[in-house]
């Protein structure tokens, strides 16, 4: 770590609250087929993997989730979709400003439209002003074209930010994205469901 100038966190799961269980309850409560096999952590169908590229728009998703249920309506889908959505424990918030005394920050997140403005919702404008603030460069899928595990993304954030994948900590909840991240020489901490991100900083004191 003493090496890396600059630490790039995942969202959800790692600074974000996420429950995915959530979200397949609910789907199968609106009557889709196999919830939790049509979407998981791990698992997921190409509709989802188009969301997150932005290749489709937020309402083309939400009809093609509808197909899926019985006759559930849109706004039932766009609620059964954000149901993953939790809190946002407000010291790793703090960690992170901490962080910024010694290091560059990034935000790099396979996400949606949907997801991202459901989560200004729930933090206000104020607060998600001041979330923005604390990373150098959000890096959004659904806005760049390019999602995770793909190394093209990681490519794509050293190359506009002039760092050296040996420069640089990646921490994400996901096994594939970490293995993408180190075939390119990314230090890399894959972030397991019991795990805090503020233990993997024991010297910095909130």
């Amino acid at each position: 770590m003493k090496k890396c100038k600059a630490i790039i966190f995942d969202l959800g799961a790692v600074i974000l609250n996420i429950n995915y269980q959530n979200t397949i309850d609910e789907f199968t409560k609106l009557g889709v087929k196999n919830a939790a096999t049509f979407y998981s952590k791990k698992i997921q169908t190409d509709l989802f993997n188009q969301i997150e590229t932005g290749m489709i728009s937020s309402n083309e998703f939400l009809k093609a989730l509808q197909k899926e249920t019985n006759n559930a309506n849109i706004k039932q889908v766009e609620q059964a979709w954000n149901a993953m959505l939790l809190d946002l424990p407000q010291e790793r918030l703090q960690l992170i400003k901490k962080l910024k005394n010694n290091h560059t920050i990034y935000l790099l997140s396979n996400t949606n439209a949907i997801h991202i403005d459901a989560f200004k919702k729930k933090l206000g404008n104020t607060k998600w002003l001041a979330f923005c603030k604390l990373f150098e460069k959000m890096y959004l899928s659904h806005e760049l074209g390019l999602r995770k595990p793909d190394v093209k993304i990681f490519e794509y954030i050293l190359k506009e930010q002039e760092l050296k994948a040996e420069e640089v900590f990646f921490i994400d909840d996901s096994p594939q994205h970490i293995a993408g991240a180190k075939k390119l020489g990314l230090h890399c901490h894959y972030l397991l469901d019991d795990e805090n991100i503020i233990s993997l900083f024991p010297d910095i004191v909130l």
